[in-house]
């Protein structure tokens, strides 16, 4: 029988072939070493490094220069711990600072009022009425939220605030504007602040259908706008809000800007009747402006089911961009109430009175506001 033929290790089981990742034609020197039963040559092991010469050791900071390196601000990398972590004292340094910027200088009693807040709210200790309303919810974030629009971004001055009744129902009607109802969010604001009163708007079947919306439309002490509601609200002594002008008013287009719409049937007049409440006639200039409609996708609008879609000069082209108001210049005016005490409940129900009442309303807030543009110096200012 011929010799058994000799193949070196990594060739693949194929004669002739080098070993496979050396690169070379012959056979890697562990491969050779195998094949021939010759060992390999170790390699020679490093030589060890000399000692280098023991660096002298820093010396400890005294108390006063911790003291300063704390009052200097954050620890770099050079000064944590051995551990590699953050000392607490520096974690603690940091909470205190960035409650200081959120809540101010009393941030501790701030912070807790919160904390406790967050309790009570998690343990379900909180009111709200027959309606939904949640006066804390309201005070303390939805008011305070607003704030800030009001007074720095439109500017809203107030006048006839002391035409608003203190105490007892009273129904506040108003002009509607703005593409989106900021007016009505507006109005609530500037009620509480003027009078500490909780302003109950009564809105269309549209916001309780939205989802959100409707639940922080509730909250807020809004209720849907029939009659029964209002009577039962400004019989319980509440001040009540309605923008009779509806969806026409707050979709109008630019070119119709201050032009009162249609004030409906009266029905709000009919419940001030029926409740003897004063009737407080509202203007407000500013609103017109914040997103000016120049178009109507109403085939969209259609299909969505809303009352309007409209398109201003940066909605939709710029985006969600294109949503953010122009900060136009605000004007609220209250007139003097119109008494409605003098009347019988059953006068209600006597279309004539009913509505030389409602033109009543709807002429003395369209004069106010005409009056209101002579006296604005500008949109803007």
């Amino acid at each position: 029988m011929p010799e058994a033929e000799i193949i070196p290790l990594g060739t693949g089981g194929r004669p002739g072939r080098p070993g496979r990742g050396s690169g070379r034609d012959k056979p890697s020197a562990a491969a050779r070493s195998l094949a021939t039963g010759t060992p390999a040559k170790r390699a020679k092991p490093a030589k060890p490094a000399k000692p280098r010469a023991a660096e002298p050791k820093a010396a400890e900071p005294t108390e006063t220069e911790a003291g300063e390196q704390t009052a200097r601000g954050p620890f770099t990398t050079a000064d944590r711990e051995p551990t590699g972590g953050i000392p607490v004292g520096d974690w603690l340094a940091a909470i205190e600072a960035g409650a200081r910027e959120v809540f101010g200088t009393h941030w501790e009693r701030r912070l807790a009022e919160l904390l406790a807040f967050a309790r009570h709210r998690l343990d379900g200790d909180y009111q709200v009425d027959e309606f939904g309303f949640d006066q804390e919810v309201t005070e303390r974030f939805l008011l305070a939220a607003l704030r800030p629009i009001a007074d720095k971004w439109f500017r809203i001055e107030v006048r006839g605030a002391e035409n608003i009744p203190t105490e007892g129902g009273a129904l506040v009607v108003s002009n509607h504007s703005g593409t989106i109802p900021v007016d009505g969010l507006m109005t609530l604001l500037k009620v509480h602040d003027e009078t500490g009163r909780f302003l109950r708007p009564l809105g269309a079947d549209l916001v309780f259908r939205v989802p959100l919306v409707a639940g922080l439309a509730r909250r807020s002490g809004a209720t849907l706008a029939c009659q029964a509601d209002a009577e039962r609200m400004l019989n319980q002594g509440e001040l009540v809000a309605v923008w009779p002008e509806g969806f026409k008013g707050v979709g109008k287009p630019f070119s119709e800007r201050y032009k009162l719409q249609r004030f409906g049937r009266g029905g709000f007049v009919s419940a001030a009747l029926r409740t003897g409440v004063p009737i407080v006639p509202l203007s407000v200039v500013g609103a017109e402006e914040i997103y000016p409609i120049v178009g109507n996708l109403t085939t969209l609008a259609r299909l969505f089911n809303l009352p309007y879609l409209p398109v201003t000069p940066f909605f939709p082209l710029l985006g969600p961009l294109g949503m953010v108001p122009l900060p136009s210049k605000w004007l609220m005016e209250f007139g003097e109430p119109i008494r409605t005490d003098a009347y019988e409940e059953a006068e209600a129900e006597d279309p004539m009175l009913v509505f030389d009442l409602t033109d009543q309303v709807r002429e003395t807030i369209q004069q106010t506001l005409f009056t209101l543009l002579r006296q604005r110096d500008s949109i803007f200012r």
